[in-house]
């Protein structure tokens, strides 16, 4: 019977990666996670409850990977889930072309690292998958840092971010930027819970030079894009801005461009290229990427139709890390 979506045309590729690391199949996989007192699957479905199948069983096959390999520390823990995250890829699928399984493992370990001091989620607040993925970052990353880590939402529109962050307990932070000397001030904090969500921190902006102004006024080390209302208008151009002037600054920033794929968002000018056409929101994405993921940010089906998983790439993002966590800090 298949476990998930796909099934026949990814369990080849599983299989070699379990084997490869001496675990015979997906059962063994689950019952190595149950030894040491975790549930991956379980961890997924919690992240973004509307996941694919697919999502939640690499997520056991990455863990057990990890535990197999003896990984301790949580980022290298990370890292070997993206094995396992890798191996569910469609072969010829956008995915496994750009290796976004390896790729969100080690997004994830850039994160458990003591170097990346904060990360963000760029126009993330337009997403609630943003919010789903910062909350587990919010949960688990500090427990094996140890420097917390701050973890920003970022994106257009002062009144998104707060209903953002009055649903989510997330700290809005209202900011006001001075067009004639480019100054930014904060106005005023308001943190909507008690608890650890308090420490996400979520702006909103009202154009591309605010955007760029709260990247450095956070000092953002890392950041992932998605593919919001506005995907020409503001993430990518904040990230491909604030880019040029970190390298200018002689700061080192990685950039992440999640949402696109082949015939994503597509312009009319390149409508009759059909596959060929990368789409607005892919092209912009390549522009300024240090690495570039396939498919949504938020919507699983359409993660999982450029062969990836049935996840959107911001709640994968926290999911990958609180299972790392989980690994590291139950063996």
């Amino acid at each position: 019977m298949a476990l998930f979506e796909s099934y026949d045309r990814r369990i080849e590729k599983i299989n070699a990666a379990l084997n490869a690391n001496g675990i015979k199949d997906i059962e063994e996989a689950k019952a190595i996670c149950a030894g040491i007192g975790i549930d991956p699957y379980k961890t997924c479905e919690e992240t973004q409850p509307i996941c694919f199948e697919n999502a939640k069983w690499a997520y056991v096959v990455g863990a057990a990977i990890a535990i197999k390999k003896g990984c301790k520390d949580a980022a290298e823990v990370a890292e070997a889930i993206g094995i396992g995250l890798q191996a569910f890829c469609i072969p010829g699928s956008v995915a496994e072309d750009r290796k976004v399984g390896i790729g969100h493992g080690n997004l994830a370990a850039r994160l458990l690292r003591e170097e990346t001091k904060c990360f963000a989620f760029l126009a993330g607040h337009e997403s609630f998958a943003a919010a789903e993925g910062a909350i587990k970052i919010a949960a688990k990353a500090d427990k094996v840092r140890k420097e917390p880590l701050r973890c920003i939402l970022n994106g257009l529109g002062k009144d998104a971010a707060q209903i953002i962050s009055r649903i989510n307990g997330f700290t809005y932070v209202e900011t006001e930027f001075n067009y004639y000397t480019s100054e930014l001030t904060v106005v005023k904090e308001i943190a909507y819970s008690n608890g650890a969500r308090a420490k996400v921190r979520c702006f909103g902006a009202d154009d591309v030079r605010e955007g760029v102004a709260i990247m450095h006024h956070e000092g953002v080390d890392v950041s992932i894009t998605g593919n919001s209302t506005n995907p020409t208008r503001f993430q990518h151009p904040v990230a491909g801005t604030y880019k040029k002037e970190c390298m200018e600054l002689g700061k080192k920033y990685f950039s992440v461009a999640s949402g696109g794929g082949t015939g994503r968002t597509l312009h009319p000018d390149n409508m009759a290229a059909g596959p060929a056409s990368y789409g607005m929101t892919d092209t912009m994405g390549r522009m300024h990427s240090d690495a570039q993921f396939a498919g949504s940010s938020s919507v699983p089906a359409h993660v999982e139709m450029m062969g990836f998983l049935g996840m959107g790439n911001n709640p994968m993002v926290g999911c990958t890390v609180a299972v790392a966590v989980d690994v590291a800090t139950h063996l």
